[in-house]
């Protein structure tokens, strides 16, 4: 094995480019990974990119960014074991799914290699797919969603809706679809991204609130059946928030990072009277979990969600692809595609 390795780094606003570093030495409890595929965090990626805070609006974004940032979402190959490790072993293939131990992780993973604690991955499939894994820790994002709507027996038998079919709403729908929703409904102005999704079967029906037959949609305070019962944000615009709190009879839960005020209208108005919302919950050992034995059972495809591969050093592509809606993930070999 090398001793540097390929990482991609934005220095200035929306300029990046492939430096090289030394390959990192696992430390107590850590082990080295080798990435075999990376891929986008769309939202995540155009934020930074574009100097604009994903969270925080009072958090700047400095540059230059950290080596391999934003870069989360990813599996790869354990390669060499620090001391102390005891729980992962050469050859095993992990992805890092996010509320689970914690620890260094070294550079982010638009790079060749990172190291991180051993408590911080989950083991998954060796020599499956690697685009049926790289996007485990969006999975484990929903799977905090999921979880709670299940807990609530809020799924099973229900007419859900997903707000955005994007690869966050391809994935909440699959999802939805696994726990027995009886329908599963994509609400979507794109007509690309609703054609794509009724054509690979994660939803059984598509609406674009934009149109005459969106703008009829019963109001839930009609009591028509066809409202719907149950809906899961994945869009984020408050139009797409609205539009759900609006149709929807029971429980709307929102995954989307919330970057507008949303009207909620109680009581008194009555538009919203007995409708229940909540927020992602915080990510547990548990959701890592329930995204892995989805996709080792088959019941999720984690794929569908990506549309382009491209190299490193084409991030900037890969960026306005995301920007325009033409990609939904993009996928990059920084050691080269697996023969």
């Amino acid at each position: 094995m090398s001793k540097s390795m390929s990482v991609l780094q934005i220095m200035a606003l929306e300029h990046a480019r492939v430096i090289e570093l030394p390959v990192p030495e696992p430390e107590q409890g850590e082990v080295l990974v080798k990435i075999l595929a990376v891929v986008t965090c769309n939202q995540y990626d155009l934020h930074i990119y574009e100097g604009r805070p994903m969270l925080d609006p009072n958090q700047p974004v400095d540059f230059p960014q950290p080596p391999g940032f934003p870069g989360h979402e990813w599996v790869g190959e354990v390669v060499q074991v620090g001391p102390g490790v005891t729980e992962l072993h050469l050859g095993d293939w992990v992805c890092m799914p996010g509320g689970k131990g914690r620890g260094r992780s070294y550079p982010g993973a638009y790079a060749q290699y990172k190291v991180l604690h051993e408590s911080t991955a989950v083991r998954v499939p060796a020599g499956m797919e690697p685009l049926k894994l790289a996007p485990v820790e969006m999975g484990a994002c929903l799977a905090a969603n999921m979880l709670e709507l299940k807990a609530m027996n809020a799924i099973e038998g229900k007419r859900v809706a997903v707000s955005g079919l994007g690869p966050a709403g391809l994935i909440g729908a699959q999802m939805l679809r696994a726990e027995g929703a009886a329908e599963v409904i994509g609400i979507e102005p794109n007509a690309k991204r609703r054609e794509y999704a009724l054509s690979i079967g994660v939803v059984d029906r598509v609406i674009n609130p934009l149109s005459e037959d969106g703008k009829a949609l019963p109001l839930r305070r009609g009591g028509s059946p066809a409202v719907i019962d149950v809906g899961l944000d994945c869009a984020g615009a408050r139009a797409s928030a609205q539009y759900l709190m609006d149709h929807t009879r029971e429980i709307v839960s929102f995954f989307a990072v919330q970057r507008e005020a949303y009207s909620f209208e109680g009581w008194w108005v009555g538009q919203h009277q007995g409708l229940k919302v909540f927020g992602t919950p915080d990510r547990h050992p548990g959701c890592g979990d329930y995204v892995v034995r989805r996709v080792k059972s088959g019941s999720i495809d984690l794929s569908l969600t990506v549309s382009h591969t491209l190299e490193m050093a084409e991030y900037g592509q890969a960026i306005q692809l995301i920007k325009s809606q033409q990609a939904l993930k993009v996928v990059f070999f920084p050691n080269g595609p697996l023969t």
